[in-house]
């Protein structure tokens, strides 16, 4: 039994000394007690089942599987109505009410220092309530508590109920076995596409729990890497990227050559757009797997981003090294090439991307674009109508499928494709113009000046566009036409 308790001390080793301290101290004690032990949720079951064996008194267990609700004091209160012959009271579940303050620490906004520190700025409605409300526990209750604790909750109990804890008639450990600890630890993992699913407040109470058991003494280096590998996904999901660029540095802490954490260390620094780093970071994760495809991949949008094009088509190409199907790389490595205006090679790249991914609407619509660029019109008009077979409200490619069509002098094509893409996005200013510009170019003064008006009140720019563009020549003689350039209304 350890009265005087001092968390700098090496804990106790025989939890078979501390049961039976426990046990005596149930059996000595009369009336009024608290007693706080420390162990897990499953190590807290067992001890209450070995202890209904072994003490011949009315034993019951008031257990929370969340937060409570109301105050601590009136749900004793109102168990021991119902209980009214109840000598020795364990109590299981009070840190769900803890992890839910650490949640709510977190969505005000609280540093990570402030909460790995236990630096509080305040004091936990559960443990304020016990403070408050010690001596009507003593007057009301002549009965002995057993509070069921893990090291966290018990570290909160010391520090912000020190009026309550102080009147302890007993403190015990009962260390988790490694196998134990392990198990309980891992039940936190969940799945990435589950946390989509979830609130902010139920994955920031996911991430105080999974650091309460990674800061468990007997905890071992491989199951912080798993616990702070899910914590890192809690962070992804939420969008906290510069969380998961300090998880993952405590990742690598323990293990510097796990080239999933270089990466996804690295995947957090370019959400932040901080891709030099996150190009680092790539480094380091291929330095240690070279044939690691997605990294290589990632690596080459990174460049892309800061304008380095060759070098990202480069990198594509280990990806597609090492994964030739991999149509997502071949898709990237046909935008960079449109970027460097090699046309061909784009187009080719592209039809590799959908030999693997035929219904791939993004691929078929630039690459319809750099049919354009080489003025391919009929066939950047049958990409564009494959983009719109997978997508047809992509609203973008209707307009420029009208651009191609008007290019081929196809005006009223043209004007149909457009009216289209305005079915989807009834203010899309661009189809509204390029639609004037056909009217222009076949002289239909009317619907040209009427329809260019309607594309310069959403947008004036379009004013100064029309006056300089040659499509409308055969209009722009037109008095009205001259009044609505010069923004005269007539």
């Amino acid at each position: 039994m350890q009265e005087a308790f001092d968390w700098n001390e090496e804990p106790p080793l025989d939890p078979a000394i501390e049961y039976q301290g426990l046990l005596r101290g149930l059996r000595r004690k009369k009336g009024f007690g608290l007693y706080f032990v420390q162990c897990s949720p499953s190590e807290g079951t067992k001890l209450i089942a070995r202890i209904r064996q072994d003490l011949p008194q009315k034993i019951e267990v008031l257990k929370f599987d969340a937060a409570m609700d109301g105050n601590f004091y009136q749900c004793v209160a109102d168990y021991l109505q119902a209980h009214d012959d109840t000598e020795v009271l364990f109590v299981q579940g009070l840190e769900y009410s803890l992890l839910s303050y650490e949640a709510t620490k977190r969505e005000e906004g609280w540093s990570s220092e402030e909460i790995y520190s236990y630096s509080w700025k305040a004091v936990p409605r559960l443990l304020g309530n016990l403070n408050l409300q010690r001596e009507r526990f003593r007057d009301n209750f002549p009965i002995r508590f057993v509070f069921l604790l893990p090291l966290f909750a018990m570290k909160y109990l010391i520090r912000r109920a020190p009026d309550f804890f102080d009147w302890r008639s007993g403190v015990y450990e009962f260390p988790t076995n490694s196998d134990a600890l392990e198990q309980e630890s891992l039940r936190l993992l969940g799945k990435y596409d589950e946390y989509l699913t979830w609130t902010q407040a139920e994955r920031n109470r996911r991430v105080a729990e999974i650091q309460c058991w990674a800061s468990e003494p007997e905890q071992t280096p491989e199951v912080k890497v798993h616990l702070l590998f899910e914590q890192g996904n809690i962070f992804f999901v939420s969008e906290r990227y510069e969380a998961v660029i300090a998880n993952f540095d405590q990742v690598l802490k323990y293990k510097a050559n796990d080239h999933y954490a270089w990466y996804f260390r690295g995947i957090a620094l370019s959400k932040l757009q901080r891709y030099e780093a996150a190009i680092t970071s790539y480094d380091q994760a291929l330095k240690l797997k070279p044939d690691f495809y997605i990294a290589w991949y990632i690596r080459g949008i990174a460049l892309s981003e800061l304008k380095r094009y060759e070098e990202a088509i480069a990198s594509f190409d280990e990806a597609l090294k090492y994964k030739p199907d991999d149509h997502y790389a071949w898709y990237s490595r046909g935008l960079v090439l449109n970027k460097l205006q090699r046309y061909e090679e784009a187009i080719t790249t592209y039809d590799q991307a959908l030999k693997y991914k035929p219904d791939d609407n993004y691929a078929w619509y630039n690459r319809g674009t750099a049919l354009g660029k080489l003025q391919r019109y009929e066939d950047e008009i049958v990409s564009y109508d494959q983009a719109l077979k997978y997508k047809p409200g992509k609203y973008e490619a209707w307009l420029v499928r009208g651009i191609a069509l008007s290019k081929l002098q196809r005006y009223e094509d043209a004007i149909a494709s457009c009216d289209q893409a305005l079915k989807i996005n009834p203010d899309y200013d661009s189809a509204i113009y390029i639609k004037a510009r056909c009217y222009g170019l076949q002289g239909q003064v009317e619907l040209a000046i009427a329809t260019l008006k309607q594309a310069i009140d959403l947008d004036p720019k379009y004013r100064e566009m029309a006056e300089t563009d040659a499509d409308f020549e055969r209009v722009r003689s037109d008095d009205r036409f001259q009044a609505l350039i010069q923004g005269q209304p007539k």
